[in-house]
């Protein structure tokens, strides 16, 4: 059992903000139901450019579903400018913390986040941009994300990439490819 914080338990029992917006001005979708967590968050505009509204749909865990309900709360109000400043640790922070093995939960709410926003700046509606150079094919995870997950989360292993972003957690076969990024870093 995963060790959870009351205000994961109470995120996950109790999410706020699911459902759709009707005409949001964006919509992000990350993941994939093959992979067994998928997000849809959309976000709707006030007059003065602030995110007047945000729902989310999921199908994941526990730690998805609560990411995903947090997000929502943590952008409502906020310029699009200060949501994009969001990272998945603060959404992890928000919840009080979330178990190692489930931090991919608050990187996908994040990449949800920032596809939103692309969608509305340049209505691109992809699900995912799979244009980079993909390292783990099990998961569709691309070399500049797991990079970036390295680098925003201070990762040195193998295990905590996969913790992060699901990269590895297939096949294993871009396990060693992973390691050399963490050793680039270095």
């Amino acid at each position: 059992m995963w060790d959870y914080s009351e205000k994961v338990l109470d995120h996950f029992r109790n999410p706020r903000n699911v459902g759709k917006i009707e005409n949001p001005d964006g919509v992000g979708t990350v993941g994939s139901l093959a992979c067994g967590d998928a997000l849809t968050l959309m976000f709707k505009l006030d007059s003065e450019g602030r995110i007047a509204d945000a729902k989310f749909q999921t199908f994941g865990c526990a730690s998805a579903i609560a990411s995903s309900s947090a997000l929502t709360e943590m952008i409502k109000g906020k310029t699009l400018e200060e949501a994009e400043k969001i990272t998945n640790r603060d959404i992890a922070a928000y919840l009080d913390g979330l178990p190692e093995q489930k931090m991919h939960c608050s990187v996908m709410g994040r990449e949800a986040m920032e596809a939103a926003i692309r969608n509305y700046r340049t209505g691109e509606t992809a699900v995912k941009n799979l244009e980079a150079d993909i390292v783990c094919k099990c998961f569709g995870v691309s070399r500049n994300e797991i990079k970036r997950v390295i680098t925003e989360n201070n990762l040195n292993t193998v295990e905590q990439v996969t913790d992060f972003c699901k990269a590895g957690g297939g096949c294993g076969l871009c396990r060693p490819d992973i390691q050399k990024l963490l050793d680039e870093r270095e």
